[in-house]
Formats: structure tokens, C-alpha cells, sequence
């Protein structure tokens, strides 16, 4: 297992990151065997595990806490908050009161004293990124969170916070969580520079870009709709015309593989930490079997002539689909952000 440092913190992470949200009612009920998975990443190098308050409602922090009682010490642990978690009103977003709440919470499920990195699951347009920062700042200093970053945030908003934290004297981000895979490369244009730019940490999901890279999800082939597909059916239905492009870049993709003797999945997961704005690459497993298998990528490193293979397949910055389906920007999804009044046009 190879270690990186995490955007300025001086904390080492591995390349490999133990993603957690399959872990509960979403994917794998089994506290017991969860328990398992998360002991052998461990055993095998892996320091760094994150997961999220949203997933499974909590569960998946449950969980987590129990695999590493007697070992936290040994463990950079990451979790994040936004999403709504109950009923009623101000239990999600960026505020300070929500914020204030919800890591309090993920304390008490994870069973641990302080937090290694916190992460804002996405932006909060009704929210000042000030008075996010200001609030997380005030964490650091209580000794709740050692660091703090953002998750799927776009350039223009990475930018914006570093602004703030700059003029206002506070905490800044330290870390992007970012979709990225050999099917989802948009975050080439900008996002990876921004982040480099500014000597943040980027740890990355999705490398299997939601299943397509797994190797099980094949051209003129059935398609298993037992696992992860289920959940998005129509993302993966070959008989709809916006999903033909992504079948014929997995069959180019295998032939790759296979020309280096390595498994699909092998070769998505080598990709991604391929790239020098890249920390750590997120492997969210819901068996033992789908851990044994990313592992191995663990010690593969790819050559320029594969790299070369895999730019003529997707082209450097291209999205075969849209990588981040939880979150669009308010631009995108109010239509006044778009129109002109009728007096105006």
C-alpha cells in the first residue's frame, strides 16, 4: 500500500480509501461481516476510511464505530454532513445550527472523541460559505475535527471558500471528494487543477463509475439488476440510445485490461490515482469478495502507452454521464436563475 499526504494537513492517508456506504440497509445489512471487510482493509495497509451520516441513515457511522473500537488510533477517519437526515425542518444544509447538530450526532454513532476530516457533502446556496467556514473553524478549535473539506463542489465554489477563509482568517478546505473514473474524466477541466492549485487534498468515488467498471456490466449481455443497478435501472438499460456510448467504451476498456493482464476493475481502480491532484481513491465494497478484487490495484501502476490507450477510449475531460446524480446547481434547477423577467426580454 502506497501513502500520500493529504492536502497540506501532514496526515498520511493510503492511496486507498475504504468507502462506506454500502454498508447497512443500503447494501449490506450484516453489521457482522461489515465489521469483517473494514478489519481486513486494515490488515492490509489501508489507514483511511470514510463514510457519511446520510448513508443508510446513520447506519453506516454505526457500523464503522463498532470496526474500530481498540483501533481508532490507527485510522484517519472521514465523514461527512448536508443531506437531510429526519423529518422537519433546518435538520440539513450548511448552517451552523445544522452543522453544529449533525457532527455532534456523528460523533456519538462513530463512538469516537474527534473526527479526522469532515466533509461538506455538497454546497448550500442558502447558506454564506462564511458562515460554513466560520463553524467548522470553531470545530478545529474545540477539538472535534482535525481538518475539514468539501465534497463534490464545483471549481467556482472551491475558489470562493478559499477567498473567505483567506479574508476572514479562517479554517479552509483541505480536501475535494470529487466523482472520477475512466467514464467520468470532467473534472480534468477544472476542478483537479483548482484543486492542485490550490494544494488541496482530492479523494476521489465512484472509480467503477457506478458499476459500469466492474466488469459485470457487459454489451449484449443480461444485466444483473441484483446489486447496485437496481438502484438506477435506467443508467444502465442498453436498450435506451444515451447509454450505447458507455457500453462500447467498457468493451474497448476490457481489451485493455486484458492486454495487461489485470481485471477491468484493476485497471479503473490504477487510473485514477494515476493523476498528481489525486490523494486517495474511494473503494466502497459491499462484500469481502468486491474488497479482495479493488486491492489488487493497490501495487498497479500503468504505463503511458495504456494511459494513451485510455485517452483515445475518453478523451482527457469528458463525462460519459453525469457523474454527480445526488446534487445540481441552483442555476440548473431554478428556472428564474436562467430567465429574464418577461418585462426584461
Amino acid at each position: 500500500m502506497r501513502y500520500r499526504t493529504l492536502g497540506g494537513t501532514g496526515i498520511e492517508v493510503s492511496t486507498h480509501c475504504l468507502g462506506a456506504m454500502m454498508f447497512g440497509a443500503v447494501g449490506n445489512p450484516d453489521h457482522d461481516d461489515c465489521v469483517r471487510i473494514v478489519h481486513h482493509a486494515l490488515d492490509q495497509g489501508i489507514n483511511f476510511v470514510d463514510t457519511a451520516d446520510m448513508y443508510s441513515a446513520g447506519e453506516s457511522e454505526t457500523i464503522v464505530g463498532k470496526a474500530l473500537k481498540g483501533r481508532r488510533d490507527d485510522v484517519v477517519l472521514a465523514t461527512k454532513a448536508h443531506f437531510p437526515l429526519g423529518e422537519g425542518r433546518n435538520r440539513s444544509g450548511n448552517s451552523r445550527r445544522w452543522i453544529t447538530r449533525a457532527v455532534e450526532d456523528s460523533l456519538r454513532r462513530l463512538g469516537t472523541d474527534w473526527i479526522d476530516l469532515y466533509q461538506i457533502h455538497r454546497p448550500d446556496h442558502t447558506t454564506d460559505i462564511e458562515e460554513t467556514l466560520w463553524v467548522l473553524s470553531d470545530l478545529v478549535s474545540a477539538g472535534k475535527i482535525r481538518a475539514f473539506g468539501c465534497s463534490a463542489f464545483p471549481a467556482e465554489d472551491i475558489v470562493e471558500a478559499y477567498h473567505v477563509s483567506e479574508r476572514r482568517g479562517y479554517g479552509r478546505f483541505r480536501s475535494n471528494q470529487p466523482p472520477y473514473s475512466m467514464m467520468a474524466r470532467g473534472i480534468e477541466r477544472s476542478i483537479l487543477p483548482t484543486c492542485r492549485r490550490l494544494g488541496m487534498g482530492v479523494l476521489t468515488y465512484s472509480p467503477l463509475a457506478f458499476g459500469f467498471l466492474s466488469g459485470k456490466i457487459r454489451k449484449n449481455q443480461p444485466l444483473d439488476l441484483s446489486a447496485r443497478a437496481a438502484l438506477t435501472p435506467d443508467r444502465f438499460d442498453p436498450a435506451l440510445p444515451a447509454n450505447a456510448a458507455k457500453y462500447d467504451a467498457v468493451e474497448q476498456l476490457v481489451e485493455v485490461a486484458d492486454g495487461i493482464g489485470v481485471s477491468l476493475p484493476e485497471l479503473a481502480m490504477a487510473f485514477v490515482t494515476t493523476h498528481p491532484a489525486v490523494t486517495s481513491v474511494i473503494a466502497g465494497p459491499r462484500t469481502m469478495e468486491q474488497l479482495e478484487g479493488l486491492l489488487k490495484a493497490a501495487d498497479l501502476t500503468l504505463d503511458d502507452k495504456t494511459l494513451d490507450r485510455i485517452d483515445e477510449i475518453t478523451p482527457p475531460g469528458t463525462d460519459l454521464y453525469r457523474a454527480d446524480a445526488a446534487w445540481q446547481p441552483q442555476s440548473l434547477t431554478d428556472p428564474t436563475q436562467r430567465r429574464r423577467p418577461l418585462t426584461e426580454r
